[in-house]
């Protein structure tokens, strides 16, 4: 049973797979996070990736994954989905008493983290690209290679010990076998059909410039700023004719409330360069034809052109107030 966890790990890496949409492969990833505070606590959360979609989760309070999207169970039947919630549902029952019974056994001190990443890239015209890691604290221990568990190259030695053990179980690295290979790129085949028109849509961005607080004097910081975008890839860069400018510094690429994505790039530069630079935004949905925006040195802050013009109305009521001409009643008369 003790193997049946990092088995069920394994089918989860295959539901994971990523496959391949019309427009190049889309990676399929199983996130596992367990936290192990002392012998008696613990939690475990799951989180099922389809490229940047997040697909399902499954928290630690829950009985089973839930599906975030309509085509989440992909082309796979309700008896078929139900034999491998089953098999998630044995998996994390003793994935707890495994772990423990290996730290008790291994005097490892608590607490501490077990991460688990697995996956499949399905492609067109070739064979399934496959895998499973298994991490503690952070830095990764051993993996599923070919038909066995191996320690990773800076592993310690008490790992040795762990590969060896489960190595023993035939039965459970060839379930992790036809998991990985046969049961992943299957899922995912059919949750990439299911999914195509969300995974395909594209939307265009929307993008302009602006100038943020200056790093020093006689010097502007250049903002370019590129919002609406779907999907998330983008790439965006500040260039002088053909040369990419150093010193660019790129923010996240934060969700907006609609799905879409945004993405701030700034160029600190001395105010005299800033003349001839343009910001160029790289985008599927543009196809070949980027959107590019120059600098110039005119560019000036919306605040400023605001100021501008309450000051002209100030002076402009001024004047008409002086010279207007003055109004008594004999002119009403």
């Amino acid at each position: 049973m003790r193997w049946l966890l990092f088995l069920l790990l394994c089918e989860l890496h295959q539901i994971w797979a990523s496959s391949e949409a019309s427009q190049g492969t889309v990676p399929f990833r199983c996130l596992q996070i367990s936290s192990f505070a002392n012998s008696s606590g613990w939690r475990t959360d799951i989180s099922l990736w389809l490229g940047e979609l997040l697909t399902h989760t499954w928290k630690n309070d829950s009985n089973s994954f839930r599906f975030l999207k309509p085509w989440s169970q992909g082309t796979f039947t309700h008896k078929q989905w139900q034999k491998l919630q089953h098999l998630f549902q044995v998996y994390r029952s003793s994935f707890t008493r495994d772990v423990q019974e290996f730290a008790k056994m291994l005097q490892v001190n608590y607490p501490f983290d077990i991460q688990m990443y697995v996956g499949c890239d399905v492609k067109p015209k070739s064979s399934p690209e496959v895998f499973l890691h298994v991490a503690f604290q952070g830095t990764e221990i051993l993996s599923f290679q070919g038909t066995c568990w191996v320690p990773a190259p800076d592993a310690p030695q008490w790992v040795d010990k762990v590969c060896e053990v489960m190595n023993q179980d035939r039965g459970t690295r060839e379930t992790v076998q036809w998991l990985l290979n046969d049961t992943c790129p299957e899922f995912v085949r059919g949750i990439v059909e299911m999914g195509k028109s969300e995974l395909e849509k594209q939307v265009k961005p929307v993008a302009w410039l602006s100038r943020g607080p200056a790093l020093g004097p006689g010097r502007l910081l250049l903002v370019c700023h590129v919002s609406g975008f779907y999907p998330k890839p983008v790439q965006v860069t500040w260039m002088r004719g053909e040369q990419k400018q150093p010193g660019t510094q790129q923010g996240d690429i934060l969700p907006n409330a609609d799905g879409t994505w945004s993405l701030q790039v700034s160029l600190d530069v001395v105010s005299g360069e800033a003349a001839g630079l343009t910001c160029h935004i790289k985008h599927s949905s543009l196809g070949d034809q980027d959107i590019i925006l120059y600098w110039e040195v005119k560019h000036v802050s919306v605040g400023l052109i605001v100021l501008v013009i309450l000051l002209l109305l100030l002076i402009g009521g001024g004047l008409f107030i002086r010279f207007k001409k003055p109004c008594s009643y004999q002119d009403i008369l």
